[in-house]
């Protein structure tokens, strides 16, 4: 009878401890892009603060007020003008088009003129221009009214964007100072064995900096590259453009080329040869390269997912949580793979024989290596 006594107390606890945990997360979603920028903001900041601010150790509230201000000059501040900036060049964009200063389908009927072929071309696959002039003049528009809907909106929850965003600082502080602890507090209160789960947050901390530092470096770097060419060439709203771009770096086989690449063909249409050559070198010869020398060496090579799992991931991610999403959607890919890669070494019995095989996606299904003492979490 006491053995069934305990079984009952233990399953009640366990439902109850569920239970409460969900309430608790439940309570949190409101928060939860304040929530999980600060812990990103911990995890890349975290080993700058280690390498530099050792000295400060036995002053950790110090410390970790000085990394906080740091990390404010360098990414925050400069985050929120360049928001700023792009939203009101996206306004005024709108209100040339609504003018009518700037006229999409002008546009159309200039590389229509220019490129017959591709009138034919489209018409063999059911594509009618005037459909597309149509729905371009549409998409300029409803894109501008959004800009202008949002830009409104921004004004009118400041209090509510002021509100997380030192909520976001807050909690940075105090993951910065005490977020050894903390991990020490999950490993010991998550039931799956200590040494899986420092793997697990290992890998959660390494894709969380290859995605952040990595991908939106060289994402930033190929959008100001890219507004670069177009301010030089005269392009209106190159700032506007070089953000669009940066945010097609994130997509792997799709990159900034989706931008570029049609205004490079457009300026040939329009009879600006120069301009699309300029355009055209620029964006294949430097925009391109940036992301085959400066992902590797920011990334990594052993925290790459294969390509068309970043896309999928990222654009599902997108779809799911917005503008958050870039980040959580490859980092959710890299912790499917980790808990995959864990289960095939220490559950699944693999045969010997096949060690020998050629490896394409298993060496993505890799668990990091054990971080040694003071390795940032």
């Amino acid at each position: 009878m006491s053995e069934l006594r305990k079984t009952l107390e233990l399953k009640s606890f366990l439902g109850l401890l569920i239970l409460v945990s969900i309430a608790f997360l439940w309570i949190l979603q409101p928060f939860f892009g304040p929530v999980f920028w600060a812990c990103a903001l911990a995890i890349i900041f975290y080993p700058a603060q280690s390498r530099f601010l050792g000295n400060l150790k036995h002053r950790p509230n110090i410390r970790s007020l000085i990394t906080l201000g740091f990390c404010l000059i360098i990414v925050i501040i400069p985050v929120i003008f360049l928001v700023s900036s792009v939203v009101a060049q996206a306004a005024s964009l709108y209100q040339q088009i609504d003018s009518g200063e700037i006229d999409p389908a002008k546009k159309i009927e200039q590389f229509e003129s220019s490129f017959p072929i591709v009138q034919n071309t489209l018409g063999r696959f059911g594509v009618n221009l005037d459909d597309l002039k149509k729905q371009a003049v549409n998409f300029a528009m409803n894109s501008g009214k959004y800009i202008a809907q949002y830009t409104f909106n921004i004004g009118q929850n400041a209090f509510k964007f002021v509100l997380n965003f030192c909520l976001m600082l807050y909690l940075t502080f105090f993951l910065l100072r005490d977020g050894n602890q903390l991990l020490e507090l999950m490993i010991r209160a998550l039931p799956m064995g200590d040494t899986r789960e420092r793997l697990l947050f290992a890998k959660f901390a390494e894709v969380t900096r290859a995605t952040v530092k990595g991908n939106l470096v060289v994402a930033m770097v190929q959008g100001a590259l890219g507004g670069f060419i177009f301010w030089v060439l005269g392009i209106p709203a190159a700032l506007l453009w070089a953000v669009v771009m940066a945010f097609a770096s994130l997509l792997p086989a799709v990159g900034a080329a989706i931008i570029w690449a049609p205004v490079a063909i457009y300026l040939l249409a329009v009879g600006n040869y120069v301009d699309g050559i300029i355009l055209i070198a620029f964006g294949g010869g430097v925009i391109g390269l940036v992301d085959n020398l400066l992902r590797p060496v920011l990334v990594g090579r052993d925290t790459k997912l294969p390509d068309y799992l970043v896309l999928l991931s990222t654009l599902g991610g997108m779809a799911l949580f917005g503008i958050n999403g870039f980040v959580i959607g490859p980092l959710i890919a890299a912790l499917f793979i980790a808990f995959w890669g864990i289960f095939m070494r220490e559950i699944n019995v693999e045969d010997p024989q096949e060690d020998s095989t050629p490896e394409t996606l298993a060496e993505a299904l890799h668990t990091p290596p054990e971080p040694s003492e003071g390795e940032p979490q």
